[in-house]
């Protein structure tokens, strides 16, 4: 496996893996249930769209951030940082990670988010805050963000939001966090 930068000519495998990872596909376990002569098409999961529109928004899309993982010259796995805020602190959302369905469970999800929390670390970043699952993200180092007091502009948001704190973290970075508005959208 190789963790390396997201290059231009990546965008269709990237999103690939999204719809892999994110979204039912025509022959998926909607299909089988399907009685209908032809069926319907699916529609993209969002975490393809989030992708695009945040990598269009030089405002909050860090090229050096956003990574994919490679298997035999082919990409598997994919994960984005990008620029949010908390008050005046600028800090990094990191999301979506997605994992092509026929490779999860081989520790790329790992490799990617470990590379990532290691680059955004030798940039400087000071947090990195996600909406996900409690039971995956703890093991990277991930915390509720009110314990720190960090917590998600959108109150609803706060059961799954957490934050990974990085070196350069200061104990003033406190507030509601503040995602790209791309997030907003969704």
């Amino acid at each position: 496996m190789l963790i390396r930068r997201e290059r231009t000519g990546d965008a269709a495998a990237i999103d690939a893996v999204h719809r892999s990872a994110f979204g039912e596909t025509p022959d998926g376990p909607a299909a089988a249930h399907d009685d209908s002569p032809s069926p319907q098409p699916v529609s993209d999961p969002v975490e393809v769209g989030l992708v695009h529109t945040l990598r269009d928004d030089a405002s909050v899309w860090i090229p050096t951030l956003a990574l994919v993982a490679e298997v035999h010259d082919q990409v598997v796995g994919h994960v984005c940082l990008t620029r949010a805020s908390i008050g005046p602190f600028p800090v990094l959302a990191l999301g979506p990670l997605g994992i092509r369905a026929d490779q999860q469970g081989n520790g790329i999800g790992s490799a990617l988010m470990h590379a990532a929390l290691g680059a955004a670390d030798a940039l400087d970043e000071p947090v990195v805050g996600l909406l996900g699952s409690l039971e995956y993200y703890p093991r990277f180092g991930f915390v509720p963000g009110a314990r720190l007091g960090i917590v998600p502009d959108q109150p609803d948001w706060a059961t799954h939001f957490q934050v990974r704190t990085l070196t350069a973290y200061e104990l003033e970075i406190k507030g509601d966090f503040r995602y790209a508005e791309p997030f907003y959208k969704l």
